[in-house]
């Protein structure tokens, strides 16, 4: 599979729009602003310029609509998340939801015309506070829902809505997790809340779920030389290109004058006292129903 703050703290953006002309790969647009670059802990300078990458980890379509999810990172750190949308065949993208400092969003399943999630989470300077974009409009907004309320560390292994109400997630928060590894949580609401189930050391199963969330008919991959990400639609045997992305957004250069010293390093909870503190809620009723810039280490859990 291709690999945010409470919604009142979202970084608040302007709503781009992408234009994709003559073929040409859209880039996707990223500031340099002092204050992404020093809180994602970059030193860049006129004589060590940071690259700066696009991810894709996600691709999921809806309808007309497709949707990319991912985040933009340096070669040492995550910066910020990203999703994407179009609804003319890649001609022209847009970014529904602000980007999250920090956070990358890993998977999307959509369920109908108008249900749809995006896991996530924050992965600098490690992996915590796992998170679920939610959107009921189709797409046209999306809303973030913290799996619990306090965050935490550890981050969303997998997760599947069988219905527009009811999903489960499984949430890995590490090796050294008192209690267990595996935290299974059940959602009743569409993923605007989320009760947490059981703890294991051993890998759960969610019930009713496909093997992955993966789309056979839509796939992004890496162009030749590594500079583009292409998105594809099959067509029998045969692959559509949609649309080109860059991979490479931006080469940030701060002058003298804008370096400030970098931001105090964030101190992280021990695993246990999360796990520990964790209330586990009564069982509810059964519900009916690859490129050269990816090889960035994000957060991992606590291993």
């Amino acid at each position: 599979m291709f690999r945010t703050l409470p919604c009142s703290r979202l970084t608040l953006v302007s709503f781009l729009t992408f234009v994709l002309q003559a073929q040409e790969p859209v880039r996707i647009p990223f500031g340099c602003s002092e204050a992404e670059l020093q809180t994602a802990g970059l030193l860049c300078t006129e004589e060590e310029p940071c690259p700066i990458y696009l991810e894709i980890n996600a691709i999921a379509p809806a309808g007309k609509r497709v949707f990319l999810g991912g985040d933009i990172h340096a070669t040492s750190s995550t910066i910020a998340s990203v999703l994407l949308s179009s609804d003319d065949g890649g001609v022209t993208w847009k970014e529904p939801a602000a980007r999250i400092p920090g956070a990358s969003i890993d998977q999307l399943e959509i369920y109908d015309l108008e249900h749809g999630w995006g896991a996530g989470g924050t992965q600098y300077p490690l992996s915590r506070d796992p998170f679920l974009l939610v959107t009921s409009d189709g797409g046209l907004s999306w809303r973030r829902r913290d799996v619990t309320e306090d965050g935490g560390p550890g981050s969303i292994l997998r997760f599947w809505f069988d219905s527009a109400r009811h999903g489960e997630l499984i949430v890995d928060a590490g090796k050294s997790a008192s209690g267990g590894r595996y935290l299974m949580y059940e959602s009743e609401t569409g993923g605007e809340s989320w009760m947490a189930r059981s703890i294991t050391g051993q890998l759960p199963k969610i019930r009713r779920a496909p093997p992955t969330l993966d789309n056979p008919d839509f796939r992004v991959t890496a162009a030749a030389g590594g500079k583009t990400y292409v998105v594809e639609k099959r067509a029998g045997e045969k692959w559509e290109p949609m649309g080109s992305l860059l991979i490479e957004i931006a080469s940030c250069k701060l002058k003298p004058g804008e370096l400030k010293e970098p931001p105090p390093e964030v101190e992280v909870p021990p695993a246990n006292n999360y796990v520990d503190e964790l209330k586990l809620g009564p069982p509810s009723p059964k519900a009916v129903a690859p490129n050269p810039a990816a090889s960035v280490k994000k957060g991992s859990p606590n291993e």
